[in-house]
């Protein structure tokens, strides 16, 4: 493998040194046929993530398809306006120029992807580093490996390996990648491993982007609307069965409306999977045993007020409301990324506030309240990745929004036309006539020239 790789980054060296990746047009291309392979594999993708993560074919096609053919459709229709050449403003000291601003690729691009959304979060990040015209390798995660399958199916029979390559395999293919250098890299996942990612790369000199996570609350004040509040935290929480990285990881919920919420939530679980979540087609797995002994660890000793049922064979855990919660268990020292969902009760707006600002920057933060100055109040006072005002996770499926981490959530953003910031270098560049030249740039300096430059 290790030859295999390194052969693949000295043909994408090639290829970019060429040129062959710069014109609008081959970028277009690129697009295109990624945006047709993606019809063409559909059945295949959903059948991998059904496979994988336990997801109905209408939750695959929701989370993972739809959001990437919207990526690539709406960049194949502005990338070209973004990557235009900016002219700006001269200062009067370079009289006789003129400024702009030229983006240009940056050259090599790795993608490390997760597997909790694999197709998804594989694929998107390719889009921005296409349109910016970069060469790609994507490493999808092993720990859904039907879905790295097909992604690599898919790939290797719509592009040469000189643009985009797909790497698979587990942690001896993803240490040799970062021993490479690359003049990006693009990581999705966890904290512990963002660090290793990071470490890498710096032995290179590379700039990263580090999609990480944390713990995101969820923040309902008295004064919400309690019955749409725990709908869509519900429905936030236990899709993909709470393995998403932007899930409400815990809600803070004022004392007086606790009991509301709780009755409200317990509806919804039942109203979205019916009275035995197992037998819903709707409701996912937990990708490997790993993760579920994991989760089950973190239900020990708890007050969960939703049915608690577990089977290990079948990697299902019925999602889970968890009441009276402490501080210092286990299930709130970590990022919980499963369908547990601890409730703390709070007895004020900064009380809440204070205990978010205590921690650790989230991914995200979800603030539900029917009062503007409140909900501005809890944006103004608290740092994270991204927000919602009575919603939750639906920010990170604008392409207007720049999606990332802050902190330890992460570093770095994407979406749209932010993805192609990303991977793109803006090139200042300065253009002087030699139609004149002005002597006074140029020693030996008169007396009187310090007190020109005070003046300008």
């Amino acid at each position: 493998m290790s030859n295999t790789i390194h052969s693949i980054i000295q043909k994408q060296t090639a290829f970019y040194q060429k040129g062959c990746t710069i014109d609008f047009k081959s970028r277009k291309q690129r697009l295109e046929i990624l945006l047709k392979s993606l019809e063409d594999y559909t059945p295949e993708i959903t059948r991998a993530l059904k496979k994988d993560l336990g997801k109905s074919h209408e939750e695959a096609l929701m989370t993972e398809i739809r959001e990437v053919r919207k990526e690539i459709e709406y960049t194949i229709k502005n990338f070209q306006k973004w990557a235009k050449i900016k002219k700006v403003p001269t200062p009067v000291t370079l009289f006789g120029s003129k400024s702009r601003i030229i983006p240009e690729p940056l050259g090599k691009i790795l993608i490390i992807a997760p597997w909790n959304y694999p197709f998804n979060l594989s694929v998107m990040p390719v889009i921005p580093a296409l349109a910016a015209g970069n060469t790609v390798i994507i490493k999808p995660s092993e720990l859904a490996p039907e879905t790295s399958s097909v992604i690599c199916d898919m790939i290797s029979k719509n592009f040469s390996s000189e643009e985009i390559a797909v790497i698979e395999g587990g942690v001896d293919e993803t240490s040799e990648l970062l021993n490479h250098p690359f003049d990006h890299i693009f990581f999705t996942g966890g904290e512990t491993v963002g660090k290793i990612v990071m470490k890498a790369a710096s032995a290179n000199l590379t700039p990263v982007t580090l999609e990480l996570g944390g713990k995101s609350p969820a923040i309902v004040l008295k004064d919400a609307n309690i019955k749409t509040s725990a709908k869509r935290i519900a429905w936030a929480k236990f899709t993909n069965a709470g393995q998403t990285c932007v899930a409400p990881d815990y809600v803070l919920i004022d004392r007086s409306v606790k009991d509301d919420f709780l009755k409200e939530i317990k509806k919804s679980v039942v109203s979205f999977y019916g009275e035995n979540p197992k037998e819903s087609p709707f409701y996912g797995r937990i990708i490997n045993d790993r993760h579920f002994e994991r989760l089950e660890k973190l239900l020990k000793n708890q007050k969960p007020v939703t049915k608690l049922e577990t089977d290990s064979k079948a990697r299902y855990i019925a999602p889970t409301v968890l009441d009276e919660v402490s501080t210092e268990s286990p299930v709130m020292q970590e990022e919980i990324f499963g369908p547990v969902l601890p409730v703390l009760t709070v007895d004020s707006i900064n009380e809440a506030i204070d205990f978010v600002t205590k921690r650790p920057k989230p991914l995200a933060l979800y603030v539900f309240s029917e009062n503007k100055k409140n909900s501005s109040e809890v944006l103004l006072k608290t740092s994270s990745g991204g927000a919602c005002v009575n919603d939750a996770i639906v920010h990170l499926s604008s392409h207007h929004l720049p999606f990332g981490g802050v902190g330890i959530s992460g570093m770095g953003a994407y979406h749209g036309r932010f993805g192609f910031e990303t991977f793109s270098h803006f090139k200042s560049v300065v253009s002087s006539t030699t139609k004149f030249d002005i002597p006074l740039r140029y020693p030996p300096f008169p007396k009187w020239f310090k007190k020109l430059m005070n003046i300008l």
